[in-house]
């Protein structure tokens, strides 16, 4: 008993001193720690390449990284050309097709990849020597087969729809050509028509111009000694031959003379996306580095201590969350401030980003909030050091933009150092308030209340690519909105007269169609059934691996949708009364033999002229939904068709591409139908279509 008397006053005793700490002044922090980075090995190659090793013997396994050593350029009329040729590059070699060329990859389960920019390979330690084959296979023989060249363009085809619909997408590309103009690479966007400039025969002469040794890097970590590396790089990539690296000084960025504000439209949106950006003339390893890391970290740099978070979102409630970037690069460097917010506090939160933005220049960081985001900084990199990938492109970043050989080694010494005065400086220095690029993609229903924000009064209006907007004026049609229908229902009914057109269609009681769906970013395929029964009954179905994970049906007075949820059950969702009733006004085997009845609901807008080929425009709008298509003048078939959904959540959009119309059973359909959902893209094949024949009723009962 004595000696838990005993103990028990020993621990109050410890409980009380404790109490007696002065929690008023914050704690003292401790000498930065001395980090002790193994130094790489490096050595050079007679053809000019850079090899950086850093063995580690821990996993059986190794990494190969190649880095070209060429600076960006500029693309021109063919903007997009590096990034089509570094999504060809894993297309096949002279010696392998796509299909060898990935079962060999799987089957020694390694993992390869390759963009414009070099190839990346990690594979067992066992399996090296196969692993490097396949790795030089790609950097000497690429092949870039005619297929492929044209599989890929058209999926940059579909991706380019989404574009005009993602509004990330379109803030990013305003930002772009606002900070660095159409005569820096890092401005230059893809658009329609330089991805149609685009040829085969321009990706070959990229990939012999970009992949050269001369100027290269590669980084070799894991399970591999130095003489073992030695031999490798001399072997398998010392005889390899190409000129020289291109190399060429762009401008840093184009600083604006007063606040310029942009926008960007993005229809029916019930929420902004706000950019504010500027440019900084700073390279990599630039002495103010660490100092103005240490401010956009606690501006906006992440976590909900920021200025940002604490002002737009916990004080406000304006938005989630609102951040801050600092993008330092060899080639181009920005600060960009940027969150999504309601409409109706769009102009609110860009008066409280200008706020924070003079706030920083004007007023002292307190030692408190400067000390937490050191720390938090300090702890993110010491565990980055966890990582012999870390070290090896520590030694890549060193040589590639001439930093100091102690600069990773002394980073925790110099972030410690900086100061309230420090981060005053860098606030000053960097951060000009009234010269930013403020950019706005919404509804159109706030461009008034951005006005106060330009300098001049003047907003500047792009679309989604990042280029001054022009406004599209349709020619007037020459037919009337009741023939482009027609037209278009004669040529898939394949007949001469609308009446035929009528009788052929008004024998079709079923039809049942088969199609695979592919998503563009998954290697799967989904399959989908859709019904009809004469006259107004739909169901259709997706399924993957005979798995249903969606299902509609309409049985002409009530329908319901079911989708899978993450439990493995189904969420359903019954159609109004308002919806039966949309419904029925496209319930047929061709929506527009259904909208012929109901004129009042669609319109002719014009002729468009796309791509060199006049288009009829039709727009319809049904309950919340507004659809525009356009017919081929020439064939009369649809070419294209828009969908826009405003819901509460905001718009919903889809952007579906007609191609390759096929006979089925007399009449035409598209073979493939290429669509982007928001920013999900897939392609629908159909493999079959059954006409008038039995399909049980039970296909379009609702539950």
């Amino acid at each position: 008993m004595k000696n838990i008397i005993l103990g028990t006053a020993i621990a109050l005793t410890s409980v009380f001193a404790f109490g007696q700490v002065d929690r008023s002044k914050a704690p003292v922090p401790g000498p930065a720690p001395e980090i002790n980075i193994p130094e790489p090995i490096v050595f050079d190659l007679d053809n000019g390449m850079k090899v950086i090793l850093s063995p580690n013997d821990k996993i059986p396994k190794v990494s190969f990284n190649l880095v070209m050593g060429s600076d960006p350029k500029l693309e021109g009329n063919k903007a997009g050309l590096s990034d089509i040729a570094g999504d060809l590059l894993m297309s096949g070699t002279s010696n392998r097709t796509k299909d060898e060329f990935d079962n060999e990859t799987d089957f020694i389960g390694a993992y390869l990849s390759a963009n414009s920019s070099g190839i990346y390979l990690s594979v067992l330690t066992k399996h090296m020597e196969k692993g490097l084959d396949l790795m030089t296979d790609v950097m000497k023989n690429a092949s870039f087969p005619e297929s492929e060249f044209e599989r890929i363009k058209k999926q940059y085809e579909s991706g380019l729809y989404s574009v005009k619909t993602d509004p990330s997408s379109m803030v990013s590309n305003a930002m772009a050509k606002a900070i660095f103009t159409s005569n820096h690479p890092y401005g230059e966007i893809m658009t329609e028509e330089t991805l149609k400039n685009i040829k085969r025969d321009d990706v070959v002469e990229f990939y012999k111009k970009q992949y050269t040794p001369a100027g290269s890097y590669l980084v070799i970590v894991g399970d591999i000694d130095e003489a073992e590396a030695r031999k490798i790089a001399s072997e398998r990539f010392g005889e390899w031959e190409g000129g020289v690296p291109f190399e060429k000084e762009y401008s840093k960025g184009v600083l604006p003379q007063g606040n310029r504000v942009i926008f960007v439209e993005k229809p029916g949106a019930v929420q902004s996306v706000i950019s504010i950006s500027f440019p900084i003339d700073m390279v990599p390893g630039d002495e103010d580095q660490i100092k103005l890391s240490t401010l956009n970290k606690l501006f906006g740099g992440g976590g909900f201590g920021t200025r940002l978070m604490q002002n737009l979102r916990e004080d406000k409630a304006y938005t989630y969350g609102a951040y801050s970037n600092l993008d330092v690069d060899r080639k181009g460097s920005y600060i960009n401030a940027q969150g999504s917010f309601r409409n109706e506090v769009s102009d609110s939160a860009i008066t409280q980003f200008l706020y924070e933005f003079d706030r920083i220049t004007e007023e002292m960081v307190t030692e408190e909030e400067l000390e937490l985001n050191k720390a938090s900084m300090a702890g993110s990199f010491a565990r980055t050091l966890e990582s012999p990938r870390t070290i090896a492109n520590f030694a890549l970043s060193t040589y590639r933009n001439d930093l100091p050989a102690d600069y990773y080694q002394t980073y925790l010494q110099k972030l410690s150092n900086v100061s309230q005065e420090d981060i005053m400086k860098m606030a000053t220095d960097y951060v000009k308030p009234n010269n930013l690029n403020i950019i706005v993609v919404g509804n159109e229903e706030i461009l008034e209340n951005l006005k106060q924000f330009d300098a001049d009064g003047n907003i500047e209006i792009f679309d989604a690519f990042g280029d001054p907007k022009i406004e599209n004026t349709l020619q007037p049609a020459d037919i009337s909105k009741q023939e482009v229908f027609e037209n278009y229902l004669m040529a898939v009914t394949q007949t001469s007269k609308m009446k035929k057109a009528n009788k052929k269609i008004s024998k079709v009681k079923t039809m049942k169609r088969d199609a695979v769906v592919v998503p563009n970013q998954a290697p799967m395929e989904l399959k989908m059934t859709t019904y009809f029964k004469a006259p107004n009954m739909t169901a259709s179905k997706m399924e993957f691996n005979g798995m249903v994970l969606q299902e509609e049906k309409f049985n002409g007075s009530a329908g319901v949708t079911k989708m899978m949820n993450q439990q493995g059950g189904f969420d359903t969702v019954e159609l109004t009364k308002e919806e039966v009733t949309n419904k029925n006004k496209t319930a047929s085997i061709f929506p527009e033999y259904s909208l012929l009845d109901n004129e009042e609901d669609f319109e002719l807008l014009g002729i468009e002229v796309k791509d060199g080929v006049e288009m009829y425009v039709i727009r319809y709008t049904i309950g919340k939904t507004t659809t525009t298509t356009h017919y081929n003048k020439e064939t009369s078939l649809k070419a294209y068709s828009e969908t826009l959904e405003v819901t509460e959540e905001g718009p919903q959009s889809i952007v579906s591409v007609y191609s390759q119309f096929t006979d089925y059973k007399g009449f035409l359909f598209p073979k493939k139908t290429s669509q982007m959902v928001e920013s999900v893209g897939m392609t629908a094949t159909i493999k079959d279509v059954e006409i008038n024949g039995k399909i049980d009723a039970k296909k379009f009962e609702v539950d």
